[in-house]
């Protein structure tokens, strides 16, 4: 069965890849907006671990649209959970029979509710799949830990292929780097080297 894997090239998508492959075909698959080549850092990522990759291209209108949310609310979550959303929505319209993403029990966002998932299933006729939505932060991490190599930093610092670089270049495109600072908290990413054994 195949299945579209939203990916990031982070510890998440990457756990929940390796948890699915044994029961689907797992494609590891990147929204972009194309407002920057960050998506390469998934591809690698993916390749590295041994997984198909395919880029998809998102709608600028919604990165848009989340980019003025952030602004307005002065936090990015909201605008998150606009784009995952979206990509949810556009890799469902892909010939698979299933899609997933990385997002874990204790994640603010992106977050997928029963009644959203529900939604996706009945409308493009695939399974959402959260294989990850049972674990918390430190099962997730002591999983990736005997199992991956992992790079981990500041944000703006780690290569990933997640909304928020997309978005913060967006925001500093059109409003400068000060007023990212304002929006995005400080915080850690992660980013899959390989596999450890």
């Amino acid at each position: 069965m195949e299945l579209a894997l939203l990916y990031s090239g982070g510890k998440d998508s990457s756990l929940a890849a390796t948890l699915l492959d044994r029961f689907y075909d797992v494609r590891c698959v990147t929204g972009s907006f194309g407002l920057t080549d960050d998506w390469e850092h998934a591809e690698r990522a993916a390749t590295e671990l041994g997984f198909p990759f395919e880029r998809v291209a998102l709608d600028r209108a919604v990165a848009e649209e989340a980019a003025e949310r952030m602004l307005d609310d002065g936090y990015p979550r909201n605008g998150i959970q606009r784009v995952h959303e979206h990509a949810l929505e556009t890799i469902a319209e892909h010939d698979v029979d299933a899609i997933a993403d990385g997002s874990r029990r204790d994640d603010r966002v992106p977050t997928v509710s029963r009644a959203q998932a529900q939604s996706l299933e009945d409308r493009h006729g695939v399974d959402y799949i959260s294989p990850l939505s049972g674990f918390g932060r430190h099962a997730v991490d002591r999983l990736v830990e005997a199992t991956f190599e992992v790079e981990q930093g500041p944000s703006e610092e780690v290569p990933k292929a997640d909304y928020e670089d997309e978005l913060r270049a967006l925001i500093a495109e059109e409003h400068g780097e000060k007023t990212v600072a304002d929006v995005f908290p400080a915080h850690d990413q992660t980013y899959v080297r390989g596999r450890s054994d």
